[in-house]
């Protein structure tokens, strides 16, 4: 979470096109490009996928995830309800990779699982924004999503005694955050971060019930974060 805080400080910072926008008596730019009943555009970006879990017993020994940078990317509709909301469609894929470390096993061919997800994801969000101020707007989001993770493994015969870890192919969620839009002269500019909460349980357990590895889990959730760079 800090690491990604900095990037997007970082980024913002670094970018003088972004600075110009707050110039005491800026030209605005581009006035017109919320006043549309349809808008649409595109989106890059990074995210931090983590896992929640909870335990049928506490055994003082939790399941160890290390978290990695995987990448975003998708397209934008907007439709304009009002000056100030929005509904958005977001649909993109999503990459990243988690790897789960199980305690109470002797050798790492046992203890280690690397979980690689491609998510193509579904989310219906409102958007709040401030009125405009010169050429930039703050504005808070949220909304649910779907998504199919086409890494699941959910079908396969194969669990975690022969070395495979499955997950549910659907799941669903809600996500929430927050970002400024910037009006250059030719495009809006919107960096944002997002946190993404799943409230389906995405564990397929093992065949058996006291499987050293999925016994213990009584749920298993994704939670993430984004920072994502629109352009409209």
């Amino acid at each position: 979470m800090k690491n990604f805080l900095i990037l997007f400080g970082l980024l913002i910072v670094s970018n003088t096109a972004v600075l110009g926008q707050f110039g005491g008596d800026p030209i605005i730019n581009i006035q017109n490009e919320d006043k549309k009943f349809l808008n649409f555009g595109y989106y890059l970006g990074f995210n931090q996928y983590d896992f929640q879990f909870e335990y049928k017993d506490d055994i003082g020994r939790d399941i160890l995830v290390d978290k990695s940078i995987g990448f975003n990317v998708g397209l934008i509709g907007e439709l304009r309800i009002n000056e100030f909301l929005d509904a958005r469609f977001e649909p993109g894929l999503l990459y990243t990779s988690r790897t789960l470390g199980f305690p109470g096993f002797s050798t790492q061919a046992e203890a280690i699982r690397e979980v690689r997800s491609t998510y193509i994801r579904f989310p219906l969000l409102l958007k709040a924004s401030t009125r405009r101020i010169g050429n930039w707007r703050p504005f808070i989001v949220g909304g649910v999503y779907a998504s199919i993770n086409l890494g699941s493994n959910e079908d396969s015969l194969d669990d975690n005694s022969s070395g495979q870890f499955r997950m549910k192919q659907n799941v669903y969620g809600y996500e929430l955050g927050f970002g400024i839009d910037f009006y250059t002269e030719y495009f809006k500019f919107t960096p944002s971060i997002r946190g993404v909460f799943a409230l389906t349980d995405e564990l397929v357990p093992d065949a058996d019930p006291n499987s050293p590895w999925t016994g213990n889990i009584a749920a298993m959730r994704t939670r993430g974060i984004f920072i994502n760079f629109t352009f409209e």
